[in-house]
């Protein structure tokens, strides 16, 4: 009878360009609006900062995780028609490289010879990319997948602090917004880690506290150009 398991590695290239966007569309986005708040804009400029940064934060989140993973793609394509060339060349030495691969992992040196010669039967590119390279199906690269993840999570996650600012008293919009934030980001971090299957606590402790340091900074910058303006 098969056992069936349920692993969460086939979310990492997403998840992490998800959690990588929103996150920074709190952060940032809520920054920005504190920062300006604080240097005593009225409620218009405010909302007008914000929303430039909402546009300008996702299309530069777009591009910079679609050139980073394009740059790990060209690498992985690369390494993959090196090895399918070494594969047609030498396909002795790439036998013989596969199984020293087995033997560090524990088989002894035959079983290692047969193992690689039968998974080289079946796929030896497949055997070769995932057993010498480390590069799979589930891990690869794939830069427009994150682009989309991570410029769509940016913009929903810059929104939220966004539409809070019409909604508060202008005198409490550095507070309101700050606070409101911080819940933002804990609940981020929440679904972040269940999603993941990490220590919620862990990832909330870290969101929240990096999000209110990019705060409390933004705010007293925004205080201190703002009253020498």
């Amino acid at each position: 009878m098969r056992h069936s398991e349920f692993h969460r590695t086939d979310r990492v290239g997403w998840l992490r360009a998800a959690v990588l966007g929103a996150n920074d569309g709190i952060v940032s986005t809520a920054s920005l609006i504190v920062g300006v708040a604080a240097a005593e804009s009225d409620r218009g400029g405010v909302l007008v900062a914000g929303i430039a940064g909402l546009v300008a934060g996702a299309m530069s989140m777009a591009a910079g995780e679609y050139v980073s993973v394009s740059s790990q793609a060209d690498t992985e394509g690369a390494d993959l028609a090196r090895e399918r060339d070494e594969l047609a060349k030498q396909p002795e030495k790439e036998h013989a490289e596969l199984a020293a691969i087995y033997v560090a992992r524990g088989l002894d040196g035959e079983l290692a010879k047969e193992v690689a010669t039968q998974l080289m039967a079946k796929d030896a590119l497949g055997s070769h990319l995932r057993d010498e390279l480390g590069i799979s199906d589930t891990l690869s690269a794939r830069p427009v997948q994150a682009a989309i993840a991570s410029a769509g999570t940016f913009a929903v996650g810059a929104a939220l602090p966004l539409l809070l600012v019409p909604l508060v008293p202008a005198t409490s919009l550095v507070w309101s917004v700050s606070g409101a934030s911080l819940v933002f980001l804990a609940v981020l971090g929440g679904l972040a880690a269940r999603v993941g299957g990490s220590p919620v606590f862990k990832s909330v402790a870290r969101v929240t506290f990096w999000g209110a340091l990019a705060m409390a900074l933004t705010a007293g910058v925004g205080a201190l150009f703002g009253a020498s303006a």
